[in-house]
C-alpha cells in the first residue's frame, strides 16, 4: 500500500507540475517583435467610440455631464462584432473611458462609471465577451487626460495617479486576454500631460506584469521621429489629425486609424449623413497602408440606442466585399526595445563647438525634434557635449539628426576628470541608437569626424533604463 501511495503521490506531482509549466507558458512574454508581427499581420480592425460623449453631440462633452445620460436602450454588442466581421476586421476596440473621465466598465475607482447610470451593466465585458464570440480579437483603448477627475495639466496629483493603475488592473485583470492597450491623452500638445506628470515607465511595467504579450501603444505620432520608437511598442498615425505614415519608406511596424463617419463619436446628423466611401477607404487607404506594414483601425461610432446606424451597416458589408486580409507576413525591421525612461539631458547645460547663428547648442535638448543645434560650416572637428555638473548614472545615448548626414564620430563620458570612450565607428542611421551596460559620468559627449555637410543635432538624449 505504502508504494502503491508514493507511486500515485509522484504521479499526482508530475501531473501539476506540468499543468503549471503549462500555465507559465501561456503568460510567459513573447519577444516583442513577435508581438508586433502578429498586430500588423491583424492589419484591420473597429475603433468602438462609445462612452458619455455619444449623448451630449460633442466629442468633448461638459465634464459634469452627469452618469445619468448614459443609457443605451437596445445595446447589442453582438450587432457590433458581426458588422465587424462582415467587413472582414479581424478585432475589435472600445473607448473604456475617453477624455471627459466616465468608465463604462463595473470600476471600483470612481463612481462615474456605468453602474450608476440607467444602464447599469459593464459595457466592457459585454464587448468582450461578443467579439471573442464571434472569432474576433480584443482590444481597449484608455484615456489618461480625465478632465472629470481633474486630471489635466497643472493639476496632477498622487491620487490620480493610483487611480489610472487602479483602472488598468481592473481592465487588465477582468477581461481575459487583450492583445494590445491603445493610450491617449498623454505627452500631446492638446493634452499637455508629460511621461513625467503620469510616469510611463511605472505605467508601461504594470501592463506588462497584468498581461505580458499586451502590445502597449500611445498615440504619441505626431512628436517623436517615424523611424524611432518612443514610449510605445507600435508607431502611431491618427490620420484625421494631419499624422500620415509615408508608405513608401516606413519600415517601423505601425497603426493608423480614420472615422467611417465625420467624427469618433456619434452625431444625431449620422443616420442621414453619407460616410466614408468603402471603395476609396479600401484601395486608397486600407491596402497601402497594409502593404507598409500597417494595422488599419476604423472607427464606426454607435447610436444613442447602442447600435450601429444602417448606413455604417452597409457601409461594412460593402468593405467587406472588396477586402480580403492578405496573408503575406510582415517585414518591417526589428526596433529593439521601445524608449520609455526619462530623458535626463532633457534641458541641461550644454556646450558645443562654434554654433550656426542663433541654432546654439540649447536646441539639441530642448526635448524638441524640429529644432536643432547647427555646426559652424567654418568648424573642420564639431562637438556637442551635456554637463550634468554632478555624476548621473545612465546607459543609453540617442543622436537624433532630421536627416541623416553625421557619419563617422566618437561617443565619451567624463568620468573622475578623464573621457572615456563609449563608441567610436561609422553609424549611417538617422536615429543613432546606442545602449550599453550602466556607468556613471558628469559630462556625455559626441566629437564628429565625418560629415556630409555641416552637421546639426535635433536631440541628443541620455536615458537610465531598467532592464
Amino acid at each position: 500500500m505504502k508504494t502503491k501511495f508514493l507511486f500515485f503521490t509522484l504521479v499526482m506531482a508530475l501531473y501539476f507540475s506540468s499543468e503549471l509549466r503549462a500555465q507559465n507558458k501561456e503568460t510567459q512574454a513573447s519577444p516583442l517583435s513577435e508581438l508586433q508581427r502578429k498586430f500588423v499581420e491583424l492589419r484591420f480592425g473597429m475603433f468602438i467610440h462609445f462612452n458619455i460623449p455619444t449623448y451630449e453631440d460633442a466629442d468633448w462633452p461638459d465634464p459634469e455631464t452627469p452618469a445619468a445620460d448614459f443609457n443605451p436602450t437596445k445595446l447589442n454588442a453582438d450587432q457590433w462584432a458581426k458588422a465587424a466581421k462582415s467587413a472582414n476586421m479581424t478585432y475589435g476596440c472600445i473607448t473604456t473611458k475617453h477624455h471627459s473621465g466616465f468608465c463604462i466598465w463595473d470600476t471600483k475607482s470612481t463612481d462615474y462609471n456605468v453602474m450608476n447610470s440607467p444602464y447599469k451593466k459593464d459595457v466592457v465585458k459585454q464587448f468582450a465577451d461578443a467579439f471573442r464570440k464571434n472569432g474576433l480579437k480584443v482590444m481597449l483603448y484608455y484615456s489618461i487626460l480625465d478632465t472629470h477627475h481633474k486630471l489635466r495639466p497643472n493639476e496632477i496629483v498622487p491620487s490620480h495617479i493610483e487611480m489610472i493603475k487602479k483602472q488598468l488592473t481592473e481592465l487588465l485583470t477582468n477581461y481575459g486576454p487583450v492583445e494590445a492597450l491603445i493610450i491617449d491623452g498623454w505627452d500631446a500638445p492638446w493634452s499637455r500631460i508629460s511621461y513625467d506628470d503620469v510616469p510611463f515607465e511605472e505605467i508601461y511595467k504594470l501592463v506588462k506584469s497584468l498581461q505580458p504579450n499586451c502590445i502597449m501603444m500611445d498615440l504619441n505620432g505626431a512628436k517623436y521621429p517615424s523611424d524611432g520608437l518612443y514610449y510605445t511598442d507600435i508607431k502611431t498615425y491618427e490620420m484625421g489629425a494631419g499624422q500620415h505614415l509615408s508608405k513608401e519608406t516606413n519600415t517601423m511596424p505601425a497603426l493608423a486609424c480614420l472615422p467611417l463617419q465625420s467624427s469618433w463619436f456619434w452625431k444625431s446628423d449620422f443616420p442621414g449623413t453619407a460616410v466614408k466611401n468603402p471603395e476609396k477607404l479600401v484601395n486608397e487607404t486600407l491596402l497601402p497602408l497594409n502593404k507598409a506594414n500597417c494595422n488599419f483601425i476604423l472607427n464606426v461610432a454607435p447610436n444613442k440606442e447602442g447600435l450601429f446606424d444602417d448606413n455604417a451597416i452597409a457601409a461594412l458589408k460593402e468593405i467587406g466585399k472588396l477586402y480580403k486580409n492578405n496573408p503575406v507576413p510582415a517585414t518591417f525591421k526589428a526596433t529593439g526595445a521601445p524608449i520609455i525612461s526619462t530623458n535626463l539631458a532633457r534641458n541641461q547645460p550644454a556646450n558645443s563647438s562654434w554654433s550656426e547663428d542663433m541654432n546654439i547648442m540649447d536646441f539639441a535638448n530642448d526635448d524638441d525634434f524640429h529644432s536643432s543645434w547647427q555646426s559652424n560650416s567654418r568648424v573642420k572637428e564639431p562637438w556637442y557635449e551635456i554637463d550634468f555638473r554632478s555624476p548621473e548614472t545612465f546607459n543609453t545615448v540617442i543622436v537624433y539628426e532630421t536627416k541623416p548626414n553625421i557619419k563617422k564620430y566618437k561617443l565619451e563620458y567624463y568620468d573622475n576628470k578623464v573621457w572615456k570612450l563609449l563608441f567610436e565607428g561609422e553609424n549611417l542611421n538617422r536615429v543613432k541608437l546606442h545602449r550599453f551596460d550602466k556607468i556613471k559620468g558628469d559630462k556625455v559627449r559626441i566629437s564628429i569626424q565625418t560629415y556630409s555637410t555641416a552637421p546639426s543635432i535635433a536631440e541628443f538624449q541620455v536615458y537610465n533604463e531598467t532592464r
